[in-house]
């Protein structure tokens, strides 16, 4: 099944805020980004924040092959029970459209946060309990146990802002079989004060979430990489950005490590939920 899931996720995604609104007043604005996200050879979607199966449907009745993934569904928020419910009903009826991402999300974030690694476990017993294949859910894990987890009982993982490095980290602990689909944030900008500021503003609201934070130093980069935003190497490496030419071997590298997919976040200077449909085009054309 997960050959068959590579296959069907393709190599290219788009990560989006923007796709998960919802304001019902942008329901006919989202279909039509879905639409044209497909048309433009996108093989999924990966909707950003606490998302849900919910927030996948409309994107999945708007189009006939695409793709739709939490990233992530937060065990905190969503008890097994009713996450198996609404997958089991999105299933019945787009058989085979719908990605369970799931995570842990952050102790800053959420009040009942608590044995994040135990909590996950029992999370997929219960879905285990429900009804919910794991060849159809995805974690996303960064450090070694989750990564284990992702490879035992999901059909692998979504990473969320980490390197190259990371990917060839999480590819080995995997094996082969496993999906692999890392995040990656795209600066459409060749000025290299201005890309940085751009991925600075962007990163400002991770530096202070430990899991992503001990994740770098786990791979290499130190506090004082964590400082002021983010020094030039933290961000250089976890951001494809510049031309056409910069940007398509910043993606490469990541295949070359082990990924069988990349989400790609575009990040520009318009609001987070806005629906880049330009930058999007111009993005399909460097990948095919």
């Amino acid at each position: 099944m997960t050959t068959a899931l590579k296959e069907t996720v393709g190599r290219y995604g788009i990560w989006s805020v923007g796709l998960r609104s919802e304001d019902p007043d942008r329901r006919a604005e989202l279909a039509e980004a879905a639409a044209e996200l497909e048309e433009l050879g996108y093989g999924a979607v990966w909707l950003g924040g606490n998302s849900s199966a919910a927030n996948a449907a409309p994107l999945i009745e708007a189009t006939s092959r695409l793709t739709v993934g939490t990233s992530i569904q937060s065990i905190w928020q969503h008890e097994p029970d009713a996450a198996a419910t609404a997958f089991a009903e999105l299933e019945s009826a787009r058989p085979g459209r719908f990605l369970l991402g799931l995570g842990v999300s952050h102790a800053k974030r959420v009040e009942q946060y608590a044995r994040p690694y135990s909590a996950l476990v029992e999370h997929l017993d219960g879905l285990d309990a429900a009804g919910v294949p794991a060849d159809r859910r995805l974690l996303a894990a960064l450090g070694p146990k989750s990564l284990r987890l992702a490879r035992d009982r999901a059909a692998g993982s979504i990473p969320y802002l980490v390197t190259p490095e990371h990917t060839a980290h999480a590819r080995e602990i995997l094996g082969e079989a496993p999906l692999l689909a890392p995040e990656l944030g795209v600066v459409p900008e060749t000025d290299p004060a201005r890309a940085r500021a751009l991925a600075r503003e962007f990163l400002g609201i991770y530096l202070p979430l430990p899991n992503y934070t001990n994740n770098f130093l786990r791979h290499g980069f130190t506090e004082d990489d964590l400082t002021d935003g983010g020094s030039d190497r933290l961000v250089d490496a976890l951001f494809a950005w510049g031309d056409d030419t910069a940007i398509r071997a910043k993606i490469d590298t990541y295949f070359e490590a082990g990924a069988d997919h990349i989400a790609l976040q575009l990040i520009n200077d318009e609001p987070r939920d806005a629906l880049p449909m330009k930058a999007w085009r111009d993005l399909a054309a460097v990948l095919n």
